[in-house]
């Protein structure tokens, strides 16, 4: 499988330095799956049919300064902490131009741990409704698919883990933001944390 994620971000890595070329601006969509942002390059390892196939746990093909705006959604629960995780932020920080905005969705940690003991709390209905698969029987199976997802997911964020990290990782006016319909996914509204930052200019 690692060969095959090799050779495939080698071959995208070629196609895009051709593409970018000449543009004076990039705007990032990593992780896009099947939702293409028009006028955004597009990028996600697994989706056909995207702009490029990357692994992002990989250098970055693109230069320094050189994107307007990277954005992800329910991406980066996917990457290992600390060292994929603060490579994903060190690459975003440095493909930013000054003042550049990175905005980042991830599923809320916050609220099913505050959740838990709570039989009447949202959340578990909607989980036993269709965000998690029927194996999910207790608050603690729903709890750890959250966590997990059958091993898709490597870490857990709510407001202050992820503000402390981007911190860490050299981003300024970090805040946590409201459901975007001009950026975000309809159906990830509800359960996604939503935090905007930026590159010092």
């Amino acid at each position: 499988l690692e060969w095959t994620i090799n050779r495939r971000h080698r071959r995208s890595v070629k196609k895009l330095r051709e593409s970018i070329k000449g543009k004076s601006e990039l705007r990032l969509h990593l992780g896009c799956g099947p939702n293409l942002k028009p006028d955004w390059i597009n990028i996600d390892l697994f989706a056909p049919n995207t702009d490029a196939q990357l692994d992002l746990r990989e250098a970055w093909p693109f230069p320094t300064d050189s994107a307007s705006h990277v954005y992800s959604e329910h991406v980066f629960e996917h990457f290992e902490h600390p060292v994929e995780v603060r490579h994903f932020l060190a690459e975003t920080l440095r493909v930013l131009r000054p003042g550049g905005t990175m905005d980042i969705g991830v599923p809320d940690t916050e609220w099913p741990l505050k959740a838990y003991g709570n039989d009447s709390d949202d959340y578990w209905r909607l989980a036993n409704s269709g965000w998690h698969p029927p194996f999910c029987e207790t608050q603690l199976d729903h709890i750890n698919y959250h966590f997990r997802q059958e091993g898709e997911h490597k870490y857990a964020w709510d407001a202050a883990t992820l503000t402390n990290e981007l911190q860490k990782a050299g981003f300024v006016s970090i805040e946590r933001r409201v459901f975007d319909p001009s950026l975000d996914l309809e159906r990830r509204k509800l359960g996604t944390l939503y935090v905007r930052a930026k590159k010092s200019s």
